[in-house]
């Protein structure tokens, strides 16, 4: 971005008409003579290349003045800069891993595989905002920390199964856990994202006390039911028949994880399929929007000597050539 600091200064460029009119007035008048007795002898000569060369001469002189006054003008270069003044947010995800997250009413996967690929694709679209990853069954365990690599939480929750953990739904366990990450967070927006498919019937701290907890943190949570209503189709392993599916009920306590949301501010879903389940996740997204604001400046250099250089060199020139053949004699 080129800007002229004194624009005023290019009504001097006015003057430009007024001096080529005195010169071809100059020209047609002529300014000089010489008087011969005959001039026969001078019929048929064409003019000197010489004489034009006077012309180019004044050309240079009205270029060497319209970059002088273009310096004067102050003519400066800038340099756009902005700068991104964000306020991340602070989301830990508690993510269900008990026994009963192996039925397939996702298809075509079972319930923890489905979740795994939302919470995957929900932190993909995230930018400024930490992230942690809490998996629970009977105990609850921090996986990943709050952190701004995406990558490495994605290596953990990629290498997430079922059937390592005490088997049972600690809600109020995981809940804790997920707060004590949030604890010394200096983030403004403090949020849990908790997703189970069953109730608490473990941990020693109880869901709603844990929510009445993070209320006096200043941490948001968001709960999600995982499961079809009525029954899911679930794999069992039969030393006769092999694998084999019965139908379980699906036993949400929804009206816990609404009274969860409600304490601490945030929102109970229910996801009875992937779809919906990703729907949630992109709704929360939406509810805690990274704030950016974005300063631009612009940052300006002056450039009057690449004007004034050439208009020196210019004059020089031709005040030198007046002192060879494109001079006049008096």
């Amino acid at each position: 971005m080129l800007r002229f600091a004194n624009p005023w200064f290019f009504l001097l460029l006015l003057a430009i008409p007024l001096l080529i009119w005195l010169y071809m007035r100059r020209m047609r008048k002529g300014d000089g003579s010489l008087k011969f007795a005959s001039t026969l002898a001078l019929e048929g000569v064409k003019p000197s290349w010489t004489v034009w060369m006077r012309h180019i001469l004044f050309a240079a002189n009205l270029l060497a003045l319209t970059l002088t006054v273009a310096g004067m003008a102050r003519p400066q270069k800038g340099t756009e800069e902005e700068e991104y003044l964000t306020e991340g947010i602070d989301i830990v995800v508690a993510l269900d891993a008990s026994g009963s997250m192996a039925a397939e009413d996702f298809e075509p996967q079972n319930r923890f595989s489905v979740a795994k690929l939302v919470v995957h694709t929900f932190v993909e679209g995230l930018r400024q905002d930490r992230v942690g990853l809490v998996v629970f069954a009977a105990k609850a365990y921090t996986r990943c920390p709050l952190t701004l690599d995406y990558g490495a939480l994605f290596n953990v929750l990629d290498n997430l199964e079922l059937g390592g953990l005490e088997d049972g739904t600690a809600i109020g366990s995981a809940l804790a856990t997920c707060l004590n990450r949030l604890r010394e967070s200096k983030a403004k927006s403090k949020v849990i994202i908790l997703a189970t498919d069953g109730m608490n019937n473990r941990g020693e701290i109880q869901p709603i006390d844990a929510a009445k907890m993070a209320q006096a943190l200043g941490v948001k949570i968001y709960t999600v039911g995982v499961g079809s209503r009525g029954t899911a189709l679930f794999p069992v392993n039969d030393p006769s028949f092999g694998r084999v599916y019965v139908n379980v009920p699906v036993e949400i306590d929804e009206d816990s994880l609404t009274r969860i949301a409600e304490i601490t501010g945030g929102l109970y879903y229910r996801a009875t399929d992937k779809p919906s389940l990703e729907n949630i996740f992109e709704d929360i997204a939406r509810l805690e929007k990274t704030k950016i604001q974005v300063k631009s400046y612009t940052h300006y250099n002056e450039r009057f000597i690449s004007f004034l250089f050439p208009a020196l060199g210019l004059v020089s020139l031709s005040s030198l050539a007046r002192y060879t053949r494109f001079g006049k004699l008096p």
